[in-house]
């Protein structure tokens, strides 16, 4: 169990948001397979504002999400305070502000990683969030992610996360590279570490966990209070069972084959309910390839994914496979 605030989690695995790929459908799946805490996909201020139903699709939650925030991004105090204030029928558990995304489409508009930057605009950001959910949003909780700094000659973490918590704040995330590193490179963790010792409220890490046992040595080596799965979640949802089971000495088996097919069919399935068979199909494309990585014959596979229209022809691709109990 995490306290952040009034906000019981029920446990401090969690999913990271990641663009393009955590949409509500796979959230519920990892809540599933045991994420104790989701994010959206970062949604832009300036576009919940502007035209809401748009926006909308980002914003919905999975009815299986036990906790589950909304990541907004943007770079006017004022514009977030306004769409923060729309939310309160998408039951967002937190609002949680990215400082942290470095793609140029972000950064270009202000937002993300480029907050870095301006540690008292972030302040005000949060400020303004915070208020909102205290007007609008029965007062849930403000979180933020932020990055070690613009560069390596500015790694200002500690004093983007203190203007943030002074703010009101209540969990930071910590992902360790900096904006120039992008994803590239080896994330700090000696970063998570030092951050954890200098603020009062729990932080979170991120970066480079793409196993049970990154999970478990982020955890000795930095005593983060929870930590999220970004990459290392995509085609493998599976990786929160384990990595409890990992944490608590219990027995995990591996997940075969034909069930990881068996979630990536029903995550087809879900989808195609919510965006249509046609849509759905196209986006699962990448979906599945995550899935298939390292089965038998896996290259073949893709080369036959990146062509599938139907439900039934991704069912046709696996009949192959043996069927999963």
């Amino acid at each position: 169990m995490l306290n952040i605030q009034s906000l019981n989690i029920p446990g401090n695995i969690f999913l990271a948001p990641v663009s393009g790929w955590t949409d509500s459908v796979f959230r519920g799946i990892c809540a599933e397979w045991g994420a104790a805490c989701t994010f959206t996909e970062l949604v832009s201020g300036e576009s919940i504002v502007r035209n809401l139903s748009r926006a909308e699709p980002l914003l919905q939650r999975s009815p299986l999400e036990t906790c589950c925030g909304i990541q907004l991004f943007g770079s006017d105090p004022q514009v977030l305070y306004r769409a923060a204030s729309l939310l309160a029928r998408f039951r967002p558990d937190f609002i949680d502000i990215n400082a942290g995304c470095p793609v140029q489409k972000v950064i270009k508009t202000g937002a993300g990683s480029v907050l870095m930057r301006n540690p008292a605009l972030l302040g005000s950001i949060v400020e303004g969030v915070r208020r909102a959910c205290e007007e609008f949003l029965h007062g849930i909780p403000v979180t933020v992610k932020i990055r070690s700094g613009w560069d390596d000659s500015r790694l200002n973490y500690v004093e983007c996360a203190r203007a943030a918590v002074e703010s009101g704040a209540a969990m930071v995330t910590l992902h360790p590279r900096t904006r120039a590193q992008a994803y590239t490179g080896t994330s700090n963790w000696d970063h998570i570490a030092d951050l954890v010792s200098r603020i009062p409220v729990p932080v979170t890490g991120s970066g480079d966990l793409f196993s049970p046992e990154d999970a478990q040595e982020m955890f000795e080596k930095t005593k983060c209070a929870a930590l999220m799965f970004a990459r290392g979640a995509l085609g493998n949802p599976f990786i929160f069972s384990a990595t409890q089971a990992l944490l608590n000495s219990e027995p995990f088996t591996p997940v075969e084959d034909a069930k990881k097919i068996e979630t990536g069919i029903k995550q087809l399935e879900e989808l195609s309910k919510i965006k249509g068979e046609s849509l759905a199909c196209r986006e699962m494309r990448k979906q599945f390839c995550a899935y298939t990585k390292g089965m038998p014959g896996s290259a073949e596979i893709r080369g036959k994914i990146v062509h599938a229209e139907t439900i039934a022809e991704y069912r046709d691709i696996f009949k192959h496979y043996p069927s999963p109990r």
